[in-house]
């Protein structure tokens, strides 16, 4: 029998015990936060975002003098991507890849790892390049924290082959969260089963352990460099 997150009981926020509570999730709606814990999250967001923004803007400036020797190309890449209530919204990070006029790659296959530049590899490893997204957050188009939002076309062919898709969207996507912090990049099919069995974990646990806790394994990832794509 499977078990819903709700019906866990107070676990240690920890990894390993956290991958014994996830397992199969059936999809009969999502208990979203209640609107204190929503407020909380915007107010840290909004004044989180407005903080990093002297370190965005000198990190661009150091990237326009860098990219045209190790990087040619735009300083920032858009990509439109599935927010909250499914809802489009456009993404921006600094840019880590060579330009291609449209993007080919399927929802099943690989990251293109060919087309990353020296500088991009730097700028993932690091996790830089996710910097700008804060604009995003303050945009009210992403959280700090929250389910990673995928690109527009392989987010709608997921809504049709992966249960409990849609139901991932309760909530505002995250710069980082629960799945990429315990879980990994998820790349292809399989792996986005087990992503949306950790982002409606994510959500009916929301609150300021679960935050706390994915804060602290982000900063661990942070300098480990584990998970970079």
């Amino acid at each position: 029998m499977s078990t819903r997150p709700s019906d866990v009981g107070v676990v240690p926020l920890d990894g390993t015990k956290i991958n014994e509570c996830i397992g199969p999730l059936p999809i009969n709606g999502v208990r979203v936060p209640v609107p204190a814990i929503v407020f909380s999250k915007r107010a840290v967001d909004l004044a989180a975002s407005l903080l990093a923004l002297p370190a965005i803007a000198l990190a661009g400036l150091t990237l326009m003098a860098l990219n045209p020797i190790w990087n040619p190309g735009p300083l920032f890449y858009r990509q439109v991507r599935m927010g909250r209530d499914c809802k489009p919204f456009t993404a921006i990070k600094f840019r880590t890849m060579r330009c291609t006029p449209a993007i080919m790659r399927g929802p099943n296959d690989p990251v293109e790892d060919d087309r990353i530049t020296r500088l991009g590899a730097f700028l993932r490893k690091s996790r830089i390049d996710e910097w700008p997204q804060f604009l995003n957050v303050l945009a009210g188009d992403m959280s700090l924290i929250g389910p990673r939002p995928d690109y527009w076309d392989h987010a709608v062919h997921y809504l049709q082959t992966v249960p409990g898709y849609r139901e991932r969207h309760a909530m505002r996507p995250g710069i980082t969260g629960l799945a990429q912090v315990d879980d990994g990049y998820a790349e292809g099919i399989e792996s986005t089963f087990r992503k949306v069995r950790y982002d409606l974990f994510y959500i009916e646990r929301t609150g300021f352990r679960m935050e706390a806790y994915i804060i602290m394994r982000t900063l661990s990832v942070l300098f480990t460099g584990a998970g970079a794509r």
